[in-house]
């Protein structure tokens, strides 16, 4: 099975293309955004609706789910409470969540985790952000509280995430990959945090990456890869990908 999920395809294999009779949902970063996340829910069953419905419907959230936007924890109730009906759900890790996870059992990883929005995310579960923020006591402080506050649940959910997720001529991950390696031979580390040696490698991948991590104005679409985080913290559009035998369009907020 996996040497049938992982091999290569040859350059001239054009065009990529999923498995007949699935169709394909892909969610950039959320960060917090839970008012576009409801937005775009809602594009994507009016799209769904309206299209063949023999198709199954597979939506995949490729991470950061958390951190920057000012409702973190709303944006976890509602992918646990309000799973989209009728869909197949995957939902990737991103380095925010690994950041979350490294911050509960290592309080000293805080600083690192605040200075890319980890704050917002301990106030959105009612922990107030340590000040300052490398004090060692407030940064213990912070960790207990959050630790407390944190939902069984949503400790289940993080600890959940997937970090690949393949399927026809397509792997979906946060980062993306590191360049020279077999998809199955890749570490957790490069496809949650990978950026440069990713994204300026022109090589054939055997898959297209699907990614998010690196923000763009618009989504980015090369031979090898497609990028869909559009910022949505920041310019308010959450993008999708939707991806159905060799048809590509997006969805925005």
């Amino acid at each position: 099975m996996i040497g049938k999920l992982f091999t290569r395809r040859k350059p001239d294999e054009e065009p990529a293309q999923t498995p007949t009779g699935r169709r394909l949902y892909a969610v950039g970063d959320i960060h917090g955004r839970l008012d576009l996340l409801r937005q775009l829910h809602r594009r994507i069953q009016k799209h769904a609706a309206a299209e063949n419905y023999t198709s199954h419907n597979v939506i995949i959230y490729l991470g950061d789910y958390v951190d920057r936007g000012a409702d973190s924890r709303g944006v976890i109730d509602l992918l646990l409470s309000e799973p989209l009906p009728g869909f197949n759900t995957i939902y990737l890790k991103g380095n925010h969540e690994d950041s979350l996870l490294r911050f509960l059992t290592d309080e000293w990883h805080g600083p690192q985790w605040f200075a890319y929005g980890g704050e917002a995310t301990l106030e959105s579960y009612a922990v107030r952000a340590p000040r300052p923020s490398s004090d060692p006591a407030e940064l213990k402080r912070a960790q207990t509280e959050f630790a407390r506050q944190l939902p069984a649940t949503h400790l289940d959910f993080f600890k959940r995430l997937q970090s690949l997720y393949v399927e026809g001529d397509y792997a979906f991950v946060h980062a993306g990959i590191r360049p020279g390696i077999a998809l199955e031979e890749q570490s957790d580390e490069d496809l949650l945090w990978i950026r440069d040696e990713f994204l300026r490698c022109n090589d054939e991948f055997g898959k297209i990456i699907v990614h998010g991590h690196s923000i763009t104005e618009a989504p980015t679409v090369r031979h090898n890869r497609i990028g869909i985080d559009t910022g949505a913290f920041a310019t308010g559009c959450l993008t999708c990908l939707v991806l159905e035998g060799t048809g590509r369009r997006f969805l925005h907020t």
